[in-house]
């Protein structure tokens, strides 16, 4: 059996920057514990399934897929960087002729579809609220040591616990702060944190950044995910609330980086905007 499989990174023009996805094209159903195999044997934080809804669809020709998305340890139900990717074989490999692409999803529909040089994202937009410090407060410690929180908020959508550090940081110890992330695992302990998101006020006069963030995993065999659209789903939410802005331009600040461009809507969701490189095409031979 051959699999068409491209790795793809996300959020990022450069090729060995942003987030890598592998991407594999589905002709025909593949056996369920096929997937959790593939993105084992591809160890990336995530392997995307992109597959045929019907007899005849096409993947030049169609316009409506189903995607799933799985990680080396689990299947999840929403991955902004490999919906990113898989739109970007669709487009720039496949070679599709539509506008806009939608994609039949554990988290619904999301669309994607071609701005310029980017690939917008239709996601969901979660709302974040208030989190009682003791309840995480041996997470946080293990997180950020005696750094000061300026602002805790947890989404129980998705599960993420979202940081502020104090405004009087600078990017640069977001950057260069050393993160033990599998500590995480015994350190939480209310069972309701399956993401944690670190995230620093920017500097946006001009055309600087509005916010920045890393994004941590591990209950997700994920230590640290390079650029991750389903954290900015939630941190678009939040710090558009706190700056009183609908358009922003974020950055997370990972080993590798990456750039997003966030709108959010008047209905409950969040258009997110970023540029890929294609970096390998082949066949998965079994």
């Amino acid at each position: 059996m051959q699999i068409p499989i491209f790795t793809v990174d996300a959020f990022t023009h450069r090729p060995f920057s942003g987030n890598p996805a592998a991407v594999c094209l589905l002709e025909n159903d593949l056996d369920e514990g096929l997937h959790q195999k593939i993105a084992t044997e591809m160890n990336l934080s995530e392997t995307a399934f992109i597959r045929k809804l019907h007899p005849g669809d096409d993947f030049t020709k169609s316009s409506c897929f189903g995607l799933r998305w799985f990680t080396p340890a689990n299947e999840v139900p929403l991955c902004g960087h490999a919906t990113l990717a898989s739109a970007a074989v669709l487009f720039h490999v496949q070679k599709n002729t539509n506008s806009v692409l939608t994609f039949v999803t554990l988290s619904g529909e999301l669309k994607a579809r071609q701005m310029k040089d980017h690939i917008v994202l239709d996601l969901p937009l979660y709302t974040t609220y208030p989190q009682v410090l003791q309840e995480v407060e041996e997470l946080i410690k293990a997180a950020v040591g005696d750094m000061v929180v300026q602002d805790l908020r947890y989404s129980p959508d998705t599960k993420k616990l979202l940081v502020r550090l104090s405004d009087t940081y600078e990017r640069s110890v977001l950057e260069e702060l050393k993160v033990s992330a599998q500590h995480f695992l015994s350190a939480e302990k209310t069972g309701k944190v399956k993401g944690l998101i670190l995230t620093l006020k920017g500097n946006s006069s001009g055309k600087g950044h509005d916010f920045y963030s890393r994004y941590f995993a591990p209950w997700y065999g994920v230590l640290e995910d390079p650029v991750t659209g389903s954290a900015h789903a939630v941190l678009s939410s939040y710090w558009s609330e706190q700056l009183g802005k609908k358009e922003m331009l974020a950055f997370q600040c990972s080993c590798r980086g990456g750039e997003l461009k966030i709108s959010v809507r008047g209905d409950g969701r969040v258009d997110i905007a970023g540029q890929t490189a294609v970096v390998l095409k082949g066949n998965l031979t079994f």
